[in-house]
């Protein structure tokens, strides 16, 4: 009996190289499938404390590394942490209410925010100081030849 989904034999047919009961799901392609199956990962809600266990109840055959990987990419991206930061409700996998979202958890959230958006802004001034001081030895340059050409033509 295969109990693939239609993004697992996606990514077979993507990879005919390796054997069907060789090829393993990227965490990825695993939180798509998430976000298919499941209302908390569909919507971006807070998840419930212990959320893998529930997710390896309802699918035992799952790699426990990749959907601890899937669950990673999940709650770190941006849309998780803008929810967390206002969050005062915890959901299951079905979208059911459950514990509260506590201050400490909804301070982590806004501190990695934070963190992300500082690094994110030092990042674009590199790149626009880097930008600058190229185009001023672009600048430096052409006059450089430019007193170059005009001395050479007088002497």
């Amino acid at each position: 009996m295969n109990t693939t989904s239609p993004v697992a034999e996606s990514a077979d047919a993507a990879s005919p190289a390796i054997p069907a009961a060789a090829t393993t799901q990227t965490a990825r392609s695993l939180l798509k499938q998430f976000q298919q199956q499941f209302p908390a990962f569909r919507d971006c809600l807070p998840l419930a404390i212990g959320i893998d266990k529930q997710i390896l109840a309802r699918m035992p055959e799952l790699d426990r590394k990749t959907m601890r990987t899937a669950l990673g990419i999940h709650t770190g991206s941006l849309r998780y942490l803008r929810a967390m930061e206002k969050a005062t409700v915890r959901f299951d996998l079905d979208g059911t209410a459950g514990a509260e979202v506590t201050d400490t958890h909804r301070a982590h959230a806004k501190e990695t925010l934070q963190q992300r958006f500082k690094k994110e802004a030092e990042r674009k001034k590199l790149e626009r100081d880097a930008a600058q001081a190229a185009e001023a030895d672009k600048l430096r340059q052409e006059k450089l030849l430019l007193l170059a050409s005009k001395f050479s033509r007088n002497a």
